[in-house]
């Protein structure tokens, strides 16, 4: 069958990137990569960056710990992300998000995400027109998170993946692949301390993603890896006076999958490692079995770095970076972006452009994010803000 150039794109970009010509090139890839695309408009601003960011309803899908010390009692979130724009115009991810707060301490989360690839007409191979297919990815989680100590907080998500990518054909196994996985993550936020003449708050973040076993399609024995992803990061907010603040932000991510071997003709393995293993063995063996050893470890490494000037908290600039090693795929882009805040409702906007020769899908992207905050606990705010 033939199939669109909008389906070609859309399904097997990430496969695209792993058989680029470049002999130097070795890209790692996992199922469901929708998992990790930044949803909403102020962590894109900022380099697709936010495990250590202030919190804000969409936290959920950076580090849902930082709702232990959301100010705001409770919170709605609606995001909207056009995907390959430059190619189409029925592609998008939607996110939408929810939290609460149980008590001074605690809070909960919950979030769904959809990814439609729009309508693909397919044809035989003289041509003629068969059926329309509409694919799909979608997840749903939740999320409990606490306040260990008063400058601490972590979380535990639980997600459920569907993955309707199999083409409709004659064969019985044209079923949608399921799927769970869950997130550990962790949040310090200090009080306010001196820093040069005025004072400042330092925040780090944790998250372990979408931890869990194979997800496999058409009726698969060995299943393909989840993307398990490490992010680590941290943010200096400097509080410059009474109305203005000034937030800088660096974030590293690792994906925890196995690195695919170099093998021979035969299909021997020459160098790295066996990437056939469960999906907890390719954890840890994602940190040794790079055929080109520690150096090529590191280039595993992508980093964000992103600024953020904040006015009476009811404008905000971004700015962002973000950066991947040209062996892993050369994703680099820079973004902005700007939040406008009306009471209780919170609009943010960013764009993002490709700096590399490797062309991102959200290339040319503008993205919107809407906030909403529900029954402010006004007498709630404190020194961490």
């Amino acid at each position: 069958m033939k199939l669109s150039v909008r389906l070609f794109f859309g399904l097997f970009f990430f496969l695209f990137m792993a058989r680029m010509s470049a002999q130097s090139v070795r890209v790692i890839t996992t199922a469901v990569p929708f998992l990790i695309i930044s949803p909403d408009a102020r962590a894109s601003g900022l380099g697709d960056q936010g495990v250590a960011s202030t919190p804000d309803v969409f936290s959920q899908f950076w580090n849902a710990s930082k709702y232990a010390f959301a100010e705001e009692q409770f919170g709605i979130g609606v995001s909207y992300t056009p995907y390959l724009s430059r190619v189409t115009n029925d592609m998008s991810i939607v996110y939408l998000t929810f939290y609460s707060k149980l008590n001074e301490r605690s809070a909960y989360g919950v979030s769904m995400r959809y990814f439609g690839l729009g309508e693909i007409q397919l044809t035989d191979q003289e041509g003629n027109p068969l059926t329309t297919v509409k694919p799909n990815d979608f997840s749903v989680d939740a999320s409990y998170n606490m306040q260990l100590s008063p400058n601490y907080a972590m979380g535990v998500t639980l997600r459920f993946i569907v993955s309707d990518m199999k083409l409709e054909t004659t064969q019985a196994d044209a079923t949608a692949a399921k799927n769970m996985a869950f997130d550990i993550s962790g949040y310090y936020s200090s009080h306010r301390v001196p820093f040069a003449d005025a004072e400042a708050i330092y925040r780090f973040g944790f998250n372990l993603m979408n931890m869990g076993p194979k997800i496999k399609y058409y009726k698969s024995e060995e299943g393909d890896f989840m993307p398990t992803n490490l992010k680590l990061g941290g943010r200096l907010d400097y509080l410059m006076d009474e109305y203005n603040t000034l937030g800088l932000t660096l974030e590293f991510n690792k994906l925890l999958v196995p690195t695919p071997p170099e093998r021979d003709a035969d299909g021997t393995i020459i160098a790295g490692k066996d990437d056939n293993v469960s999906w907890m063995q390719g954890v840890f063996q994602s940190f040794y079995d790079a055929p080109g050893g520690l150096s090529e470890e590191l280039k595993e490494i992508t980093w964000s770095a992103g600024l953020e000037y904040e006015y009476m908290e009811s404008f905000k600039f971004r700015a962002g970076y973000f950066r991947e090693s040209e062996m892993k795929g050369q994703r680099r882009w820079m973004t902005v972006g700007a939040g406008f805040k009306y009471n209780y409702t919170l609009i943010d906007v960013s764009y993002l452009f490709s700096t590399s020769k490797i062309r991102t899908p959200l290339d040319g992207t503008m993205r919107f994010s809407l906030s909403f905050f529900l029954d402010r606990k006004g007498a709630q705010k404190t020194e961490n803000k």
